[in-house]
């Protein structure tokens, strides 16, 4: 009795090969990568937002040190005299005290005086209108009411046919330069209640 030759193994039946046995890592789920996707999306959103945010931070410094530099330039040119306006506020002041010693019953006794009155005169317009070139005003509050902000108070006296904390005597009138006050007046008031000086006047000059 003879025995059957064994069945060779057929040609689709291969060897393993460590190729094949090796197994393939399994793709990640879609999910998944979406979910990856949205974050990675949501940080550079974040991230362009600062960037915005800084970027708008900046030009507005830039703005606001631009607004500075224009306004210092501004109150460079408005404010550079006042020094020098101060210093002449003297001759202001004294000229129109040489006027307040030759009133009209004294000029009519000393018809010399009159031409000189005149020249003063001439002379205080001349100076007034330099003043007024360069945005400097003078205030002359006679009649009217105390103001803190533009008035200093050297003395009270009776004045019963004015209100209280009426101006009643101009010593020395004020002066403003554009908007800010370059010297209060000195007055006298009538006697009574005297308004607190307010905040609305810039005295930094």
């Amino acid at each position: 009795m003879t025995s059957e030759p064994a069945d060779e193994p057929s040609q689709e039946q291969t060897a393993p090969t460590p190729e094949n046995q090796a197994s393939e890592p399994p793709a990640p789920p879609a999910e998944a990568e979406l979910a990856a996707a949205k974050a990675r999306v949501a940080e550079l959103e974040k991230k362009l937002a600062e960037v915005k945010d800084q970027a708008l931070r900046a030009l507005a410094e830039a703005d606001n040190t631009r607004k500075r530099a224009e306004r210092a330039k501004e109150d460079t040119a408005k404010f550079a005299v006042s020094s020098f306006a101060r210093d002449l506020l003297s001759v202001a002041d004294n000229l129109r005290r040489a006027l307040g010693a030759m009133p009209a019953d004294v000029r009519e006794r000393n018809p010399e005086l009159v031409n000189i009155h005149t020249g003063i005169s001439a002379i205080e317009r001349d100076l007034l209108r330099v003043f007024e070139n360069n945005g400097i005003k003078r205030i002359d509050p006679l009649n009217q009411k105390f103001d803190a902000n533009f008035h200093e108070v050297m003395f009270e006296a009776d004045a019963p046919n004015q209100a209280p904390g009426t101006v009643v005597q101009v010593i020395d009138p004020g002066f403003m330069i554009h908007e800010r006050l370059l010297r209060p007046a000195r007055v006298g008031v009538a006697k009574g209640d005297i308004p607190e000086a307010g905040e609305t006047v810039d005295k930094q000059v």
